[in-house]
């Protein structure tokens, strides 16, 4: 399944951005600690330049945390990137961003001029929440429907610091193939646009994968599931999701496997790993160049 999600608002959002962007200090950009890589937007780097970078593993309760650590490592390879995680409604860990800025941007008089700071962030990671809780007001609007910011606007900050917050949005393409599926897990993606059964077969052949234990725990397995499909048809049985005939209803067990992840009933689950990305970045561009020296 190719999702391909880009409403007429997000690509407005992305040429606002691209206008004023070069006019920033610094930029902090929320992902989710889940999902860090599939949750970045590619096109920031681009538009960046040598601007600095504040990378944000929002919730971070819900993460593996060895596998966040490996994350946080990762990420500051980038030139210029700073990686740290926050958890929900942390105020003291949301001022520490503002520290940090301050610790980025050295040249910069605030007596002078106030410090431009954007914050971006793709639908449903937390940035909304996250500006309220720097601000200490509700200075942005929340939701748990993707894409609620819907308008740019500057929030002043104490300190003259001028934070500019932006509507989440998406690329035109979400590529690799796997990080439409992890940003759909997640809720990233409006649930209007996806299949449920599909979404929450890629998520069910992941948890075997990677998790088995806290998925047959949390469904009363005693044997591990052969694969995605044997495991949401033992959550049917075991939650009587049966319609006619005794036939499985899969779509109830796909609600059920995708609200249990993002409310992290299922425990803390990260959707990838720095090594999983690298390679699947590696085949992605193989399987490219092999379609564009097609005769």
């Amino acid at each position: 399944m190719a999702i391909n999600w880009f409403p007429g608002h997000m690509h407005k959002a992305r040429k606002e951005i691209k206008k004023i962007m070069p006019q920033m200090d610094l930029i902090i950009e929320v992902v989710d600690a889940r999902l860090p890589f599939s949750s970045e937007n590619p096109l920031v780097p681009a538009l960046r330049g040598d601007t600095p970078v504040i990378k944000v593993l929002n919730k971070r309760d819900l993460a593996d945390p060895d596998i966040t650590e490996r994350w946080l490592t990762w990420l500051e390879k980038e030139r210029g990137v700073r990686a740290i995680t926050m958890t929900h409604n942390q105020r003291g860990e949301a001022l520490d961003i503002l520290r940090l800025a301050g610790e980025m941007t050295p040249g910069h008089d605030r007596q002078k001029r106030a410090l431009r700071v954007m914050i971006l962030g793709i639908p449903n990671v937390g940035k909304s929440t996250l500006i309220n809780t720097i601000a200490g007001r509700p200075a942005a609007k929340t939701g748990n429907e993707p894409a609620v910011t819907r308008a740019q606007q500057a929030i002043k900050l104490p300190d003259n610091i001028l934070l500019y917050d932006t509507p989440g949005f998406l690329w035109p393409k979400l590529s690799p193939e796997a990080c439409g599926y992890r940003l759909a897990i997640s809720g990233a993606i409006r649930s209007a646009v996806i299949e449920f059964e599909d979404v929450a077969m890629f998520e069910a052949d992941y948890l075997l994968e990677a998790y088995p234990g806290l998925v047959m725990a949390r469904y009363g397995f005693e044997e591990r599931p052969q694969d995605g499909l044997a495991l949401m048809d033992g959550i049917a049985l075991k939650r009587r999701f049966l319609g006619r005939g005794g036939v499985p209803d899969l779509h109830k067990v796909s609600e059920i496997l995708l609200n249990e992840f993002r409310s992290g009933k299922l425990g803390r689950i990260s959707l990838e790993t720095p090594e999983m990305v690298e390679k699947e970045t590696r085949e992605e561009a193989e399987r490219q160049q092999a379609k564009n020296e097609k005769p």
